[in-house]
């Protein structure tokens, strides 16, 4: 029947007049009508593209590209497009920013394709690729309708609630591993995936479960104290950043409480569990309640990123270290700045407090652990000798781990009341920088992990290891 179908088409198909036409004409009928009432419909008609939505495709697409230059904090030709409402009021020109229905009528859409390089937009970049500006077309042709729960809403929280792309369900190669956290009992271990936390179990290295709908990249992780939630911070470079709480017992992620334009680098709770502070690339400071996800307070106090955030044991105090190459203490409670340490001559990556709450660590690109006083950010000694980069400091009443780019975990003993650190052991064996460091006191277990993806787990009493894996799950060397 193949044949004779395929036969009949091309004699139907010939563009010279034939006296078989008829008969092949003919024939093509009475061979396919018997056969659609059982063909999918999809094979009848053609099928239709499903309606361009503005809070999954294109509000990301004008968040990535547009809001720099269009947004809250800076306005070219007095155009803000970093919401809705802000997209439809237009700038300086009094043009309509959005014809519904009429592309060629819509400014956005003119100053996409205009071909001069001053005119068109983004400015100073590279075009928009023809894919995102047919779909920009297709949905102003489509009437450019918003599709979000409240039009006011910024870009970033429109994309907050769309579903990130599922991870891979095997790793073809393993990704870096920037973030640990062990759960307050010490039975899981949480490392950062691709948009995903992978959970496993300390004692036999095994997966226990993963966590999905996450950004691209996990640069922070935290278990609140009571092992409900587990905190999650990170994001696209340049483009998005995200603040999301995972329930522990269904390992579902919440609705983002934080969306950036940039990252979010570090996430916190207080010792108490009750707030959960979180900085980026935004240089603020914000803090929120974990019971309802409110925002209590956003503070400024940097002048660039802020790279990482610790809690002082008694929760009266939070310390952050920041790009700007300044650390800061200020009062959680009402974002007051109380003291500033600026001895550092490199950015900073980590921050933590001492075991009394009274003494700071902070340390980033610069060669050196600073160990200074809470009162007025006094220095008291430094703990030098190491290579740049330092990436990670935990610190576990009296000992102080840390590691970064020369590829070490080191383990040393502070002696406060003496001004020094007395270096105990170096943890070898990784190949990569690392990124990764977290401790859990009650069974004295360090995990560490590196850009390569190798997570390695040790027993801080004797300094052997106990066990060496690679976080990609179903992947096969």
């Amino acid at each position: 029947m193949a044949r004779r179908i395929i036969a009949a088409l091309t004699d139907f198909a010939s563009p010279a007049p034939s006296p078989t036409r008829a008969g092949a004409v003919g024939r093509l009928r009475r061979l396919l009508v018997p056969l659609l009432p059982v063909l999918p419909l999809a094979m009848v008609l053609p099928a239709r593209p499903a309606p361009v939505s503005f809070s999954r495709d294109i509000a990301p697409i004008l968040e990535k590209k547009c809001v720099a230059c269009h947004g809250p904090e800076k306005a070219k030709g007095g155009f803000r497009l970093h919401t809705f409402t802000q997209l439809l009021q237009g700038g300086d020109s009094k043009e309509p920013t959005i014809s519904p229905g009429q592309p060629a009528r819509s400014k956005l859409y003119q100053l996409l394709i205009v071909t001069d390089p001053d005119d068109r937009m983004p400015q100073k970049d590279e075009p928009l690729p023809p894919p995102q500006i047919a779909l920009l077309k297709r949905w102003i042709e489509e009437g450019a309708a918003f599709d979000g729960p409240e039009p006011k809403a910024t870009l970033a929280s429109l994309r907050a609630n769309t579903p990130h792309p599922a991870p891979p369900q095997r790793y073809t190669q393993p990704v870096p591993v920037a973030a640990l956290a062990f759960s307050p009992d010490g039975h899981t271990l949480a490392a950062s995936g691709r948009q995903e936390v992978t959970l496993w179990e300390p004692a036999t290295g095994a997966l226990i479960g993963r966590c999905t709908n996450l950004d691209q990249q996990i640069l922070s992780l935290a278990f609140s104290p009571n092992g409900e939630f587990l905190a999650a911070a990170g994001g696209t470079p340049g483009r998005s950043g995200q603040l999301k709480l995972i329930e522990i017992q269904t390992r579902r992620a919440r609705p983002a409480l934080l969306s950036l334009n940039d990252l979010v680098l570090s996430a916190v709770f207080s010792p108490d569990g009750q707030w959960l502070a979180a900085g980026g690339a935004d240089n603020a400071i914000h803090v929120f309640d974990v019971a309802s996800g409110a925002e209590l307070r956003r503070v400024e106090p940097h002048a660039d990123w802020v790279t990482c955030l610790a809690f002082a044991s008694d929760g009266a105090r939070l310390a952050s270290a920041s790009r700007d190459k300044s650390a800061r203490i200020l009062d959680p409670k009402s974002g007051e700045v109380e003291e500033t340490y600026s001895n550092h001559t490199a950015p900073l990556f980590a921050v933590a407090f001492g075991p009394d709450a009274q003494n700071v660590l902070s340390a980033g690109r610069d060669k050196a652990i600073h160990v200074w006083q809470v009162k007025e950010a006094k220095k008291l000694f430094e703990i030098g000798g190491l290579e740049p980069d330092l990436t990670r400091l935990v610190v576990q009443s009296n000992l102080l781990f840390v590691c970064g780019g020369d590829r070490l975990v080191r383990q040393y003993e502070l002696r406060l009341a003496d001004k020094k650190a007395d270096l105990v052991r170096s943890y070898r064996g990784h190949g990569d920088v690392l990124y990764g460091l977290a401790y859990h006191a009650g069974s004295h277990r360090l995990a560490s992990s590196d850009y390569s993806g190798e997570v390695r787990l040790w027993n801080t009493e004797d300094g052997t290891l106990v066990r060496a894996f690679r976080a990609a799950p179903g992947y096969q060397p």
